[in-house]
């Protein structure tokens, strides 16, 4: 499509900043983003996955669905997979380095991202960049002369740096490296805006204070809040084991879904969910049972990463367990007392009185055996949160409602 003719076709440049708003935390600044898209030429819109583990979850698609809005609104979205920054790591939020992948994890972890991303994204409207195509171009004295643009006390200024320094935990010289590499990305695509979490401004504004020492236009920021995991206390995540991966089977996507608390799932409904405002204020008020409310999320998310069908048995499956009296009418309550936010789910097991060891409860999980809140769960290092009571199922017969006191 020719560049007139998609000028002709963009919103209104206030209805576009209205659209883009809606779900993001903050915008640095939206008057700049105004002058920009009154300019009626696509935008040139950036945000980087570093392919750190082989699968999405459903915290990554707050930030994408922001990149979808870009795109329904004409603007080009440039996919930056990090395959050079991954195997740096990024420390953002981390309170200790992380380790550096190897080049196979990353690449491997790369086309698992890719093949993702295209569920919500439209691959025909989407560039997709490996930021290892520049940067690994980089000369010594490139890198220095990068270096040279921030001090150490600037570094320093970032919160996970600066706990790290006062608490004496180390911090790696690679790691200042890490948002100089990123910035320098923004250069090198021409960004017109970035988009990363809350936990990423800090790499975002160094982007955009790059571009103008280097004589281009800064970068807007835009950051998406964070989504909390199914513990609903901290971000999604793989590294806690409270993440929803979106390449999981149906059945677990579904009765993950179904296990968060009430409080998360209106959190959900606005920040992944397609129901309009007023479905959503209706749930915020009771007006739609929470069950229902639940189910509704649950089936939409299934359907969005696989098929209507799928969502369908999806849904048929968790009634089947949890309404068809394939679950005990009565299932015994046992009150634990909580150790700290999390515990180890073979511990509670044990405690519970579903196995006689820890070592026995590790074997059941791994093999299949044990449930929590009706998903399966095999990682043996899974652990429950203690804020809200847990439903164990061991086998097909034993249940326990533990309640953490």
């Amino acid at each position: 499509m020719g560049l007139i003719n998609m000028m002709t076709r963009m919103l209104d440049p206030k209805k576009q900043l209205e659209a883009i708003k809606r779900r993001a935390f903050n915008i640095i600044s939206e008057a700049e983003l105004l002058k920009k898209l009154e300019k009626g030429v696509p935008l040139r819109v950036k945000a980087g996955f570093d392919p750190t583990a082989p699968d999405l979850h459903l915290g990554h698609t707050v930030l994408i669905r922001e990149l979808k809005v870009f795109q329904d609104l004409g603007h080009q979205v440039l996919l930056l997979i990090g395959d050079f920054t991954g195997m740096i790591g990024d420390p953002s939020g981390k309170s200790e380095t992380r380790k550096p992948l190897t080049r196979e994890e990353v690449d491997r972890n790369a086309k698992a991202y890719t093949a993702q991303v295209f569920k919500m994204l439209d691959e025909k409207k989407t560039e997709v960049v490996f930021n290892s195509t520049w940067t690994e171009r980089l000369t010594t004295e490139d890198l220095i002369r990068l270096a040279s643009r921030y001090t150490v006390a600037r570094m320093l200024e970032r919160d996970d740096f600066h706990k790290r320094y006062k608490e004496g935990r180390p911090i790696a010289i690679h790691e200042f490296l890490y948002p100089l590499i990123q910035g320098y990305d923004s250069v090198v695509l021409k960004a017109d805006v970035e988009l990363g979490g809350t936990d990423q401004l800090f790499n975002l504004l160094v982007g955009r204070e790059l571009q103008r020492d280097m004589g281009q236009e800064p970068q807007v920021v835009i950051t998406m809040p964070l989504l909390e995991g199914l513990d609903g206390v901290q971000k999604m995540s793989k590294s806690y084991g409270n993440y929803i991966g979106i390449a999981e089977p149906p059945g677990e996507i579904y009765g993950k879904v179904m296990s968060i608390s009430d409080k998360l799932m209106i959190r959900y409904y606005e920040l992944i969910g397609n129901a309009p405002k007023e479905t959503i204020d209706e749930v915020k008020s009771g007006c739609i049972h929470p069950k229902a409310a639940k189910e509704a999320l649950a089936f939409e998310i299934v359907e969005r990463f696989w098929d209507a069908g799928l969502a369908e048995k999806a849904a048929e499956d968790f009634k089947s367990l949890f309404s068809n009296k394939e679950m005990p009418s009565e299932i015994e309550e046992l009150c634990i007392p909580a150790e700290g936010e999390r515990m180890r789910l073979p511990k509670v097991i044990v405690m519970a009185g579903l196995a006689k060891s820890t070592s026995e409860a590790m074997r059941l999980i791994s093999q299949g055996g044990v449930r929590l809140d009706g998903r399966k769960v095999t990682d043996s290092k899974a652990e429950v949160p203690t804020n809200k009571n847990a439903l164990i199922q061991v086998g097909k017969r034993f249940f326990k409602k533990v309640v953490f006191s």
